[in-house]
């Protein structure tokens, strides 16, 4: 008896990890024919940027880095991994992760200082998930505010990551003009209520790829979105 209850307990175990990792043990550009793309912040650790080039099956098309946040963070591998990625031929884009609270020049002026429009491949990117504290009203102003001194600054709309429920919840209505990046993390493609369309879609946080230890975010295009679309025209 006793066995049998050691047998199962195992039998068991392997199942609960197996069922686990299911979602993640095969990657979504192993079996499809979308451009990919990753986020990447100081999280990551080293990355190995000759091999995430060399092993990216020439569906990798994209990387989007971690610039700064609020109006002082920076993120600490921001220029050794944006001077490494372009090294090995990616296209880069950089990314700021806005604090709502905090005032918008601030912040500009933070990404700005970090942010060279001469470094980038890929148009502006703004990450948006929390309220700060914020009314839903409030955190829409906010918002809309630094989305128009980063489209003044930069020349272009910038990308919109944020997530799903996120987006239903206190976006809705408010970005029309701007591609949305979406975070979803399931199986099925995010559908918004507002029935926006969406330009990406970032589909894990539990990615894997030759050069970087643990996780990473992993991301595609939708429908029939392209590249083309957020290609960064430098000024002259």
């Amino acid at each position: 008896m006793r066995t049998k209850r050691i047998s199962f307990l195992i039998f068991l175990s392997t199942f609960i990890y197996l069922s686990a990792n299911a979602q993640y043990g095969v990657q979504c550009e192993d079996t499809c024919n979308h451009v990919h793309g990753l986020d990447m912040s100081y999280y990551q650790g080293s990355v190995w940027w000759e091999t995430v080039a060399e092993n990216s099956n020439h569906k990798l098309n994209f990387v989007y880095l971690k610039a700064t946040e609020g109006g002082a963070r920076i993120d600490k591998r921001y220029l050794e991994n944006i001077e490494a990625a372009k090294r090995v031929g990616m296209n880069v884009g950089s990314y700021h992760f806005y604090r709502p609270a905090v005032p918008q020049i601030e912040q500009l002026r933070n990404f700005r200082m970090q942010c060279r429009p001469q470094e980038q491949d890929l148009i502006p990117m703004v990450d948006v998930e929390t309220t700060g504290g914020l009314q839903r009203d409030a955190l829409r102003d906010s918002l809309q505010k630094f989305l128009q001194l980063m489209t003044a600054e930069y020349g272009v709309r910038p990308l919109v990551y944020t997530y799903t429920n996120f987006y239903d919840r206190y976006l809705s209505g408010i970005l029309d003009g701007y591609k949305l990046f979406i975070a979803q993390y399931s199986r099925q493609e995010p559908v918004l209520k507002d029935g926006r369309d969406i330009f990406a879609w970032q589909y894990t946080g539990k990615g894997h790829i030759n050069g970087v230890k643990g996780y990473v975010d992993k991301s595609r295009l939708m429908g029939r979105h392209s590249m083309r679309e957020i290609r960064f025209r430098k000024r002259r």
